[in-house]
């Protein structure tokens, strides 16, 4: 007997103009962006040999590049010291400026208490206090990565207060009405309203973190790429300072883009803030 079942249904998605031309405007994008940065490092090699320039002037991207092999400059140990602090203070500082908005949000009192003084805190110049933090706690990773945590909290703690106060009142009473304590509030309602805001902060203090690990190398250290910076400065040796500086960059370009993946992961394209 001839089987009579039916094909099956094809599960291919029907075709959407609108977001294929998004996604080739973001891919032409990203090319562009490729192509602008090797356009300006061969105009920058160009340059310097056209005019001849000194190489502890300006030296060349070559120049740069053949310093990564030399083994006295020891790039990995250095760089995972530096990465060490600014992604441990960055972290500490997002989930601790995350639960002290939530204490905020919670009691009245805390925040007319506490909120002040973390303000008066935070007008303290980061580079004045570095030192005081290092006579306190001697120097190393684990005290860079306080003063990374210094400069990225309070960013992270402003945005995260914002963010919690706009959720709508009317959510919260009926949580409330429906008997739901305090932390499914925050879980259910006021957490997603405020991750727009949460992120936005985050993207702020990642250009604070690289900030905070490098001055707190350049005061007081024994390792890191800062550290290395002033090792190299008496030498003249400028083309491995500009290898410390931009493996720095990659540094804070690799935790932006890591931002970016969870915002993408955790929200909505529409929910962003730009």
């Amino acid at each position: 007997m001839r089987d009579q079942t039916a094909a099956p249904v094809s599960a291919t998605k029907p075709f959407d103009p609108v977001a294929r031309a998004e996604a080739l405007e973001r891919r032409k994008i990203r090319l562009i962006a490729v192509l602008s940065h090797l356009a300006l490092i061969a105009i920058w090699e160009a340059m310097v040999r056209l005019f001849a320039l000194p190489s502890f002037v300006l030296p060349a991207p070559s120049a740069i590049i053949a310093t990564l092999p030399l083994p006295r400059y020891d790039w990995i140990g250095n760089t995972w010291a530096t990465a060490a602090e600014i992604y441990g203070g960055y972290a500490l500082a997002t989930v601790l400026g995350v639960l002290t908005a939530l204490l905020f949000t919670w009691s009245r009192t805390v925040s007319v208490v506490v909120f002040p003084l973390l303000v008066t805190l935070n007008m303290i110049p980061k580079v004045a206090l570095g030192p005081l933090v290092i006579v306190w706690f001697s120097y190393g990773i684990d005290t860079n990565i306080l003063i990374t945590f210094a400069m990225c909290y309070f960013p992270i703690l402003l945005t995260t207060v914002r963010g919690l106060k706009e959720v709508d009142p009317d959510l919260l009473d009926l949580v409330h009405s429906l008997r739901g304590n305090r932390w499914q509030m925050f879980t259910y309602i006021q957490l997603p309203g405020a991750l727009p805001y949460i992120f936005s902060g985050m993207k702020v203090a990642v250009v604070m973190a690289v900030a905070g690990a490098i001055v707190g190398e350049f005061i007081a250290s024994d390792r890191g790429l800062g550290y290395l910076m002033i090792q190299v400065q008496a030498a003249l040796n400028t083309p491995a300072m500009f290898m410390a500086v931009v493996l720095i960059t990659l540094l804070g370009i690799v935790l932006y883009l890591l931002v970016l993946l969870a915002e993408r992961f955790a929200l909505p394209k529409d929910a962003r803030l730009q």
